[in-house]
């Protein structure tokens, strides 16, 4: 990870142990997603450059405002938006589904739960789920540099 990332990441453990704090002392919120914020950001950078430095995406596509990492490592995308999926290619360069599958269910944790708002389910993330999701996309992103090879050969 480059140091914006270490920042985002370190930011949100801080605030973790400053709400720990508040909340002991009988100060607490409804909703903790704030908490997980810096950690999903830093994980979508670290995904597009783990994509980038495996050859999935192309330097343009790294640097594009228009690349979406919830399209490309869907692995429910439908088969007419698969031209250049890197979920499909991810599978191949980390030994099957099962890794892309985790990488994807921690991006959805990580940044769907904790952004969209759905009128029929209010979605609050607790301070103990917010601090487990800001610890499950720390271990992913090890899982990910130690599980899938950094050079594929195409």
């Amino acid at each position: 990870m480059d140091t914006s990332m270490q920042e985002l990441m370190s930011q949100s453990f801080k605030m973790i142990e400053r709400e720990e704090v508040r909340s002991a002392m009988g100060e607490t919120y409804t909703d903790y997603a704030f908490v997980v914020f810096p950690a999903a950001k830093a994980y979508e950078g670290f995904l597009k450059k783990l994509f980038l430095d495996m050859g999935l995406i192309s330097r343009q596509q790294y640097n594009s405002d228009h690349f979406r990492i919830g399209r490309a490592l869907s692995p429910n995308l439908p088969k007419r938006y698969r031209s250049g999926w890197v979920y499909g290619r991810l599978a191949e360069f980390c030994d099957g589904d099962k890794l892309p599958e985790e990488m994807w269910e921690v991006w959805k944790m990580g940044r769907n739960r904790t952004f969209h708002f759905f009128p029929h389910r209010l979605g609050n993330i607790s301070l103990m789920e917010a601090k487990s999701i800001v610890e499950g996309i720390a271990r992913i992103m090890d899982k990910a540099l130690e599980g899938c090879e950094r050079n594929p050969k195409f």
